[in-house]
């Protein structure tokens, strides 16, 4: 580190370097200094200069040892031995004489070296020839101390290099982002050319399928032709045949008669002339007929507005083969996902745009989509085309961890693809309603909930007496009031068939079926009910009430009992009951036990969890899902079973707002469900499919 003071604007400023050590070899100086024989000055060689070494670690070439040899040679006698030119040790000569001294290893292989290297030639100031240039790697600058006087940089921690060494540092540079850049047109040249190659089989194909198309179409149209023309032939061939017989009955006649006239001339009896006259004269009225042809031959077609029909062919043709092309430009579209939650469905939308980035508006793209869990196990997904240029990739994640999505068009990646994302294991909680009290947007005691398919969900408030009617995003639209909801005792209600709300009043005992707007349309009772606390309906119209007070499900249809299912300890303190896709009958106590139309007990589900907890309700959703809340000693969770085969998909259990006695819970078409929080005094929403 080096600091110097100059004068910037009338100013001393204080400046400071830092110089980089880098080691610069002179080549004639090395040459001079270790290639080069210190006797005669002359650089070694692998012939007359070979390079010698001597027992006094000296090197003198072959040449010069020669030389010294013969000059001490006296009366033809060579000497055993001479003295070092450069020490005057004595030095014995060896017997095959002075090139049998062993050559200097290190000088050949410093030869050798200084073969294989390139010259390097060091940058000097034209006006100082001693004086080697330097450059400034953070000012971009070359410049001479001398020159400069020392001074250098418009601020501090300045990197000075000899010149000569940045420029083989960016020479090296240079070569390495060339090498890159020819490395990168190498790889367009191919894929380029791929794509032409692409190109020109995507044409043949497309020729092949227009081939097979047209040639359908003239299979039709001589079809038509052949049908058309046999239909001529054959009114032709019957026409024909009409007039060919008559003509046949006329030679027939003229043969007659002619026969009948022969020899008439030469008959005398007047009689017999007489006769065979009246006999001609009565076949004249005969033959009368004949002179009108029985058939005519008369063909012609009709054109039905041809120019009209030839247009409406060529539209038709038009229609059949359009040549679809795209402007999109794969590495120009981004594709963007929201955040990724265990079982629930995930929509990516893809936007395409051309090669100037303006976003396209058709559809009609090959894009494939591939979802792929870092186990390596494949996703599912569907693609989706909007026909406006956007896309939807969905799918449904059923493992946690890492996952990539890769979206191709063409099949190249578009601009984000691959991308990576983390799929949790969280079901989202999406909203919530309600508190505890007795305001419009408050509920007290919430027990059971259900949603139509109209947009609108009902919470039973029960200790308010009334029905909260929402929408699918848990927003207030009305309250419904009504006398059978009187008594703080409407604990189950569900939608029957005609859209209508079904409440069933405990204390009462009776069955309400309200309109949507909680008008009262009939109401029914049984007197074997004891404590009726949940009610459904299943696509027949039949009505099932679960009575915890009798332990059985009480069967209604069109208001008069029909069947009853349990009542021998069968269950324990009955909390909900549902209709199943095949009408069977699932009901939730401590367990959730499965019986079929009839009554007839079928399995269980969750056998497991018998015990160590009970369930608050139940439903079943259109994709074959059994829905339940479940309140166990330390927790209260939802679990989503596969009702077919009873396995348990997986459970929300609400980490940031736990349930505390989750009761009624219902299926909203949007993808979601409701549950009751009767702890919390609640309803919460969660996208779970």
């Amino acid at each position: 580190m080096s600091t110097t003071r100059s004068f910037i604007d009338g100013k001393v400023v204080s400046m400071s370097s830092t110089l980089v050590e880098t080691i610069s070899i002179n080549y004639e100086d090395f040459s001079e200094s270790f290639l080069t024989c210190s006797t005669c000055l002359c650089t070694y060689d692998g012939c007359e200069h070979t390079p010698k070494l001597l027992p006094c670690s000296h090197t003198v070439c072959l040449q010069c040892l020669t030389r010294i040899l013969a000059s001490a040679t006296r009366n033809d006698e060579i000497p055993s031995s001479f003295r070092c030119p450069i020490c005057r040790e004595s030095i014995n000569v060896p017997r095959g004489g002075v090139s049998a001294l062993p050559p200097s290893f290190i000088v050949n292989q410093l030869l050798d070296l200084m073969a294989t290297q390139r010259r390097e030639v060091i940058p000097k100031c034209g006006l100082h020839s001693s004086q080697e240039l330097l450059f400034c790697e953070t000012c971009d600058t070359v410049f001479c101390v001398r020159c400069t006087e020392g001074l250098h940089g418009g601020g501090s921690d300045h990197t000075v290099i000899p010149f000569a060494v940045a420029i083989k540092r960016m020479s090296e540079i240079l070569l390495y982002r060339a090498n890159e850049c020819i490395g990168k047109l190498r790889d367009a040249d191919t894929v380029v050319s791929q794509e032409i190659r692409n190109l020109e089989q995507s044409r043949e194909d497309v020729a092949e399928s227009i081939e097979r198309i047209f040639n359908e179409i003239y299979i039709l149209i001589d079809r038509k032709k052949e049908e058309v023309l046999t239909s001529l032939n054959r009114i032709k061939d019957e026409k024909k045949e009409v007039l060919e017989n008559q003509l046949s009955q006329i030679h027939a006649e003229r043969s007659k008669v002619e026969r009948d006239c022969e020899g008439l001339q030469y008959q005398m009896e007047v009689r017999n002339i007489t006769m065979k006259i009246n006999d001609l004269k009565s076949r004249i009225d005969g033959i009368s007929a004949l002179l009108e042809p029985k058939e005519n031959s008369f063909l012609s077609y009709e054109e039905d507005d041809l120019s009209s029909t030839l247009n409406e062919v060529n539209n038709t043709l038009d229609g059949i083969v359009k040549i679809r092309t795209s402007k999109t430009h794969p590495s120009a579209c981004i594709v963007e996902m929201d955040d990724c939650h265990l079982h629930v469905e995930v929509s990516a939308s893809l936007v395409t745009c051309d090669i100037n980035v303006k976003q396209c508006c058709a559809g009609g793209d090959p894009v494939s989509a591939h979802v792929q869990h870092e186990s390596g196990s494949v996703v599912k997904c569907n693609v989706i085309d909007n026909n406006n240029g956007t896309y939807e990739i969905r799918f449904r994640p059923k493992i946690c961890g890492e996952h990539a999505l890769s979206v191709r068009i063409f099949g190249r990646h578009v601009k984000n693809s691959p991308m990576s994302f983390i799929c949790d294991g969280k079901i989202p909680l999406k909203s919530v309603y309600g508190s505890k009290g007795t305001n419009m947007h408050q509920l007290s005691q919430p027990v059971d909930v259900v949603a139509d398919n109209n947009g609108f969900v009902y919470v039973l408030d029960t200790g308010n007496d009334r029905i909260h009617k929402l929408n699918y995003d848990l927003k207030r639209e009305e309250i419904i009031t009504n006398d059978c909801l009187i008594g703080r005792s409407s604990t189950g209600i569900c939608i029957n068939e005609s859209d209508n709300l079904l409440v069933v009043n405990w204390r009462s005992k009776f069955v309400t079926e309200l309109t949507s707007v909680g008008e009262k349309l009939s109401s029914f009772t049984c007197t074997a009910f004891e404590e009726p606390v949940a009610v459904a309906c299943s696509s027949r119209g039949q009505i099932l009430i679960a009575d915890t007070g009798r332990g059985s499900v009480f069967v209604f249809d069109n208001g008069k009992l029909v069947k009853k299912i349990g009542g021998n300890g069968q269950f324990n303190l009955l909390a909900g009951v549902t209709c199943g896709p095949n009408r069977e009958v699932i009901c939730a106590d401590s367990r959730l036990q499965v019986f079929s139309q009839n009554g007839d007990f079928l399995r269980e589900i969750y056998t497991e969890g018998k015990g160590k907890g009970r369930y608050g309700g139940i439903a079943l959703d259109p994709h074959g899902h059994l829905l339940a809340t479940r309140i166990e000693r330390s927790r209260s969770f939802v679990q989503v079973f596969e009702f077919k085969t009873g396995v348990l998909l997986f459970q929300i259990e609400c980490e940031e707002a736990k349930f505390r006695r989750p009761a009624g819970i219902a299926y909203v078409p949007d993808g979601c469900l409701v549950a009751v929080d009767l702890g919390n005094e609640c309803l919460k929403r969660f996208r779970y499919f």
